[in-house]
């Protein structure tokens, strides 16, 4: 068995740092359409995946985005958070813990098998950055209990190009 076809039944990603990233539109807690494509166009971008809302890891992961988004300002660049949740868990989630940032509903986990792979049987996002410059290049990528710290990720995100 090949070692894609092994990551892909095991729910997990075999992108790298330095892949292109896949495209995607996702719905964020308000409803609203994002596209990476077109998020990349005001600057680097963190996807940070995680399984479920108002669980403990995931609330750590995201309360931790919040308390450094100073940092990811600095650097011109935005996080949105991903996971399997329903836009209105989402929207709960985001004004229950006041995160800076979109969150996006990625239901199906088509998004989140691309990326961040699925957890088998239970279908939710496995926790990850991914890290993406502005040319669309994977930068970082920080998997599992590694990725509720933002640190990693924030330190390799590059800086926004101007114009």
């Amino acid at each position: 068995m090949t070692a894609p076809l092994l990551a892909m039944l095991l729910g997990a990603t075999t992108l790298k740092v330095g892949d292109q990233a896949p495209d995607f539109t996702l719905a964020d807690q308000e409803g609203q359409p994002v596209t990476l494509s077109k998020a990349l166009k005001e600057g680097p971008v963190i996807l940070a995946f995680f399984p479920k809302a108002f669980t403990p890891g995931c609330t750590k992961q995201n309360s931790n985005f919040r308390d450094k988004y100073v940092e990811v300002e600095q650097k011109g660049a935005q996080v949105f958070g991903i996971s399997t949740d329903t836009e209105a868990t989402q929207k709960k989630f985001k004004a229950e813990y006041r995160l800076p940032y979109a969150l996006l509903s990625d239901p199906d986990g088509k998004v989140a098998r691309q990326y961040s792979g699925t957890m088998p049987l239970l279908g939710v996002a496995n926790r990850a950055n991914f890290v993406i410059g502005q040319d669309g290049k994977i930068a970082k990528i920080v998997e599992g209990s590694d990725a509720i710290d933002p640190n990693a990720a924030i330190a390799s995100c590059p800086l926004r190009r101007k114009g």
